[in-house]
This record gives structure tokens, C-alpha cells and sequence, in this order.
């Protein structure tokens, strides 16, 4: 995979006004609030999240 995933929304107001900043690598401007962030990949968990049993029967 050669694209990187982009934001949707704010993390601040939720507006889609988004656009890259010219900050460097992973950092977006919101056009709404007029915030900038930078977004970074940490990894992956080792043992990954684990899911609740819902104690019934499936179907």
C-alpha cells in the first residue's frame, strides 16, 4: 500500500474541513477551528484488544 490514510474529522470539532499542513509528515489543519495537529502511528499491540464474551447463544 503506497497511500497513507488521512483523517475524516477534527479530533477537536469533528468538521471535515481538513487539509495537510505544510508543517511536515502527518500534520493537518482544520479549517473550522482553525487547529493544527499532527497525527502519528505507535504500532501495534502486542496482544491486541480483546473482545468482551456476550454470555448468549448465537445464531
Amino acid at each position: 500500500m503506497s497511500e497513507r490514510a488521512a483523517p475524516f474529522h477534527c479530533p477537536y470539532c469533528g468538521d471535515e474541513d481538513l487539509r495537510p499542513s505544510e508543517e511536515g509528515h502527518g500534520a493537518w489543519e482544520c479549517g473550522a477551528c482553525n487547529r493544527a495537529f499532527r497525527l502519528k502511528f505507535l504500532g501495534l499491540l502486542a496482544q491486541g484488544l480483546e473482545r468482551p464474551e456476550t454470555g448468549g447463544d448465537r445464531i
